[in-house]
């Protein structure tokens, strides 16, 4: 059902949504840490055990064992050094690229290179140490009696402690659930009592996120988008096509707000379940509703890392006022840290996790249209546009683009609406069609009811010189 209610009504709503969601996450992400710590002191002091041990007698550790810990040990120094090296020489280059932008091709080719460099280096001094090892290894004695019971002592002594720290978590746990359910029941309880009032408008079919309705954008004598309407449903990934100027990202601006449309109906079901109308909310506010994009051309911030790229991304989700942030009051800081999380969260889902400390100048441009994407996830969203993503991708990364996007989907609960010239891409990952020509709707359905469409064709493939004649 629209709801009708005044602005101030309606965000003193939505901020308190948003704070309950948040306390919510602060929550699991306390309860997270409990469970991580007590594993992280566990295998550290297994660590210390097993180091105490290969220290004083080098050969009564297992030689897998031993192994492990002077692999890890030198691989981990090798790529700190490699990242420090890296970093020096991604500050370079964004210094670089800020004072001359003409050369923000060429840095992104040195920083290109180099990673290159350092993969081959690493790869060869994995292989060289493990062979420096293994040598080393197959010269240890046998197992002894007095070795094995070491070790055994080891494992008793590493069960016990792994059983305190459990045991020390739950009862951390449990007053953690106390607190933070006391406090999640209140804020409850406050959204309960803000009720709106249902206006005299339509609401949206079962199972329809948005409604596009006779939807207009005029230029002048230009008619951009003329009369256009559909229907996209949840949970599905909805495909706008159409020739070069049909109106495909006219379309996206209107629903954005970009434009204020010059008429027609575009309802949405927000993250709160419920219908509103897009024209009447500001551009800045259609984030907090839950319809986030892409554009076109990559959009990152390239003087920033990939990890402050997502922060700044999940900006909007902040309600601490001014005061809490000028201070820095603890208010922020939990806030801080649940943005912090779920931006690692969603470097993790998308693959980008060894990116997150780099500048985003000099990454490959798949990587980028990644971190576009990722940004997107930070919001929370209901319906994700995406405005030609696959342009510029090779045939492996459109497959990979395409995986991705019906992984967001599923995992993530979205809808996704894109507008795409790869015609193999739509294809194969749309379940509904929309081809527009001229701002006008051609045809919709599915795609293999798109694929034969004579509108859709002869707007494609134009007229045959005997159909012309006719």
């Amino acid at each position: 059902m629209v709801m009708a209610r005044t602005d101030r009504a309606y965000r003193k709503m939505m901020c308190r949504k948003t704070m309950l969601c948040a306390e919510k996450d602060y929550r699991d992400i306390l309860l997270r840490d409990c469970q991580e710590q007590a594993r992280k002191k566990t295998d550290a002091y297994r660590t210390q055990l097993m180091r105490e041990l290969y220290t004083a007698h080098p050969d009564w550790i297992p030689a897998e064992e031993a192994g492990k810990i002077v692999f890890d040990s030198r691989m981990a120094q090798f790529d700190a050094d490699m990242a420090f090296v890296r970093k020096q020489a991604s500050t370079r280059a964004a210094k670089a690229i800020s004072k001359d932008p003409t050369c923000a091709e060429r840095e992104e080719e040195k920083l290109q290179q180099l990673q290159k460099e350092h993969e081959e280096l690493r790869n060869q001094y994995s292989c060289r140490l493990q062979r420096e090892i293994s040598a080393q290894l197959t010269d240890m004695p046998g197992d002894g009696a007095e070795r094995e019971a070491a070790v055994s002592d080891i494992e008793r002594k590493v069960d016990a402690f792994r059983a305190e720290q459990e045991k020390a978590a739950q009862k951390q746990m449990e007053t953690i659930r106390q607190a933070e359910d006391s406090k999640i029941q209140k804020l409850s309880d406050a959204l309960g009592k803000l009720q709106l009032t249902p206006a005299d408008r339509p609401g949206l079919p079962e199972g329809v996120v948005l409604r596009v309705q006779d939807l207009c954008m005029y230029f002048g004598g230009v008619h951009a988008v003329d009369g256009l309407s559909f229907d996209v449903k949840k949970g599905e990934i909805f495909g706008l096509i159409g020739p070069n100027g049909a109106g495909k990202t006219t379309v996206f601006n209107c629903i954005t707000q970009f434009y204020k449309p010059t008429s027609g109906t575009l309802l949405f079901e927000n993250k709160a379940g419920e219908v509103i109308s897009l024209p009447e909310e500001k551009v800045h506010d259609v984030v907090l509703q839950g319809i986030v994009r892409t554009f076109q051309n990559v959009e990152v911030i390239r003087e920033v890392s990939v990890l402050d790229n997502l922060l700044i991304a999940g900006h909007r989700q902040f309600t601490a006022g001014i005061l809490s942030q000028a201070l820095h009051l603890p208010a922020l800081k939990k806030q801080e840290r649940i943005i912090r999380e779920k931006a690692l969260r969603v470097l993790e889902f998308m693959g980008l996790t060894e990116y997150r400390d780099w500048y985003a100048a000099g990454l490959p441009y798949g990587i980028l249209k990644k971190i576009e994407i990722a940004r997107t996830l930070m919001c929370d969203p209901q319906l994700i546009i995406l405005d030609e993503p696959a342009a510029g991708l090779n045939d492996t990364e459109t497959l990979e683009l395409a995986e991705l996007i019906r992984r967001i989907r599923d995992t993530m609960g979205c809808t996704i609406l894109l507008v795409e010239h790869d015609m193999g891409l739509v294809m194969n990952i749309c379940q509904t069609v929309c081809a527009i020509s001229f701002g006008k709707l051609l045809a919709i359905g599915t795609p293999e009811e798109i694929q034969k469409d004579p509108q859709v064709q002869k707007a494609y493939l134009g007229e045959s010189d005997e159909e012309v004649e006719k």
